[in-house]
């Protein structure tokens, strides 16, 4: 299931005081609602001997989410350090099943039992800060709570063949039951996220890409193969477990290889990396015959804010730098970080001709533009700083007039950018010649 995902751990465990006034009130409201479900659902069932065998199943959930966080301790851990935006989760697997399975609040109360657990064994020692782990079980709680109502005992037994109920309608309602229960913790996530963000919330930091959801797709059909194991032979859900741990190192080396291609300080695409995505990027705008851009953009005189505010400050106008790149292009153009302070953008899908130079030679202003007018706030010793006067000098390339390879509209551009630094610097030049289309 998808959390908030900890930030450094040496900040305090309970920064309140440096909430905004809307996510502190979000984060009560959510987490007393949770409290407030779960107690009163609990205090509905009756003292009986079907109460006590439901404790008994949620024990047993609880077990096996515990020994299921145990064996894949490791491997988790380095998870939550290696991912760079939501971070999803495998205990779906367990807080899924028992919203099948249990009423309500005996759902809840086994998310408790295994977000504590991952808390004591997971979390903590990767320095997470306990509130957002209590968000993020609130959030469980209060998913988990939504399935199970809508997942009446007759559609899990339906489903698997016991009793007499349709099993079209047992279906159907355990495909609800998975939708909600996903909905309801992404919306809550995203939520405290996009409110917690100074600036525009980045979308796939807020929802995740699509592998994350179909980890959670995944992890979602095993608690159902879980809910039916108890069902119809009990001592078949261990059977979960080994695909389970298959599953977790399947994700880890995805997100290793997600760590190797991303530049530490900018989030960028390394320049090894960018060459792979922009060599399949040419490969394509070939057979579909279309025309592709290369930008290479220098931030004029960055020395300057190295010596003048220090090299922290340097990362920080990096860091903005990017991600002014990055909003100003698709997410089907690859951006990358080629060292210091240089940065390469492909633009993909061009028309062929003067019409697509044109059009990169205007995406290369208008980042221009962006970045002339950008101010970079840094926290030092003394206090806050704003820099500004910054500016990019841009070359731009365009396949056709300027070459077919990827290695020659590099080479054109490297000259496009060299021809707008000799002409005073924070200005685009276009192909070999080194020209402004349309004068």
């Amino acid at each position: 299931m998808t959390g908030i995902r900890s930030g450094d751990p040496k900040r305090p465990r309970w920064p309140f005081r440096g909430l905004p006034a809307r996510v502190l009130a979000v984060l009560v409201l959510v987490e007393l609602t949770a409290v407030v479900l779960v107690v009163t659902d609990l205090a509905r069932l009756p003292w009986d001997r079907d109460t006590g065998l439901l404790a008994l199943g949620a024990l047993g959930l609880a077990a096996l989410g515990a020994v299921h966080t145990e064996l894949a301790t490791g491997i988790e851990r380095v998870r939550r350090r290696v991912a760079h935006v939501s971070y999803f989760d495998l205990s779906t697997v367990w807080t899924f099943a028992a919203a099948l399975l249990l009423p309500p609040g005996v759902a809840g109360l086994v998310v408790v039992a295994v977000y504590g657990h991952l808390w004591w064994r997971v979390w903590r020692p990767a320095g997470a800060q306990l509130y957002r782990h209590a968000y993020t079980t609130a959030t469980v709680v209060l998913a988990a709570m939504a399935a199970s109502v809508l997942v009446p005992s007759e559609s899990l037994t339906a489903a698997a063949g016991v009793g007499g109920g349709s099993r079209v309608v047992g279906y159907l309602s355990l495909l609800l039951a998975m939708a909600v229960y996903g909905l309801v913790n992404q919306l809550l996530v995203a939520t405290a996220l996009a409110l917690s963000s100074p600036h525009r919330p980045d979308w796939r930091r807020l929802v995740g890409d699509w592998d994350d959801h179909v980890l959670e797709g995944a992890t979602l059909c095993l608690a159902v193969l879980a809910a039916l194991a108890v069902q119809r032979q009990v001592l078949l859900v261990l059977l979960v477990l080994p695909p389970l741990l298959v599953l977790h190192r399947a994700v880890l080396i995805r997100q290793l290889e997600e760590r190797a291609n991303t530049d530490a300080k900018t989030n960028l695409l390394t320049a090894v990396a960018w060459r792979g995505r922009a060599h399949r990027a040419l490969a394509r705008a070939r057979r579909q015959r279309g025309a592709v851009a290369v930008l290479i953009l220098d931030l004029d005189h960055f020395k300057a804010v190295n010596d003048g505010y220090g090299h922290l400050a340097g990362d920080e106008v990096l860091s903005a730098v990017a991600g002014t790149l990055k909003a100003q292009v698709r997410e089907v153009d690859p951006v990358g970080r080629f060292g210091g302070e240089e940065f390469v953008v492909l633009l993909a899908g061009l028309p062929v001709g003067p019409e697509g130079r044109e059009l990169a030679h205007n995406a290369a202003e208008r980042i221009r533009r962006t970045v002339r007018s950008l101010a970079v706030h840094v926290d030092g010793p003394g206090g806050g700083i704003t820099i500004c006067d910054l500016s990019v000098s841009v070359g731009v390339a365009v396949t056709g007039g300027d070459g077919e390879s990827l290695d020659e509209l590099l080479q054109v551009a490297d000259h496009a950018l060299y021809a707008a630094k000799r002409a005073g610097r924070d200005q685009v030049r276009t192909g070999r010649d080194g020209s402004v289309p349309g004068r």
